[in-house]
């Protein structure tokens, strides 16, 4: 399993359902569009930093975000 791939997934339908851009995101992260794509791909990996700032701006939780079910 990978974490990075399951993450990048669950982050691109976060924002999607928001109806926002990977542009718009990536600023939100101080990042360009191109790094941000590197995120939703699971090419690299997110901080704990952008984490929290993602799951605030996408209304979703970690757990969410990592596809945990409780």
């Amino acid at each position: 399993m990978n974490i990075a791939k399951i993450v990048g997934e669950n982050l691109r339908l976060a924002r999607k359902a928001k109806g926002l851009s990977q542009t718009q995101v990536a600023k939100a992260i101080n990042k360009y569009q191109p790094d941000y794509s590197e995120y939703e791909r699971g090419i690299i990996q997110l901080d704990y930093e952008k984490i929290v700032i993602l799951c605030k701006m996408l209304d979703i939780t970690p757990n969410d975000l990592f596809g945990f079910d409780l």
